[in-house]
């Protein structure tokens, strides 16, 4: 899903406020301050904090 700068630059993480970054495999969005990967399923971002999954470090 490819996001506009301009968006991607107001959105923040749910959890600490900090940026997020926009990822493809698997697609979604991650906080690499929380390592949380916000998933996008059927083109709709989920930002419940207790839906985040774990994001591997120096990924």
């Amino acid at each position: 899903m490819p996001i506009d700068s301009s968006l991607l630059a107001i959105l923040a993480c749910p959890k600490c406020r900090g940026p997020l970054e926009s990822v493809r495999d698997p697609e979604g969005f991650v906080c690499r301050t929380c390592a949380l990967l916000y998933r996008v399923e059927d083109d709709i971002p989920n930002f419940l904090i207790d839906e985040a999954t774990a994001w591997p470090a120096g990924k």
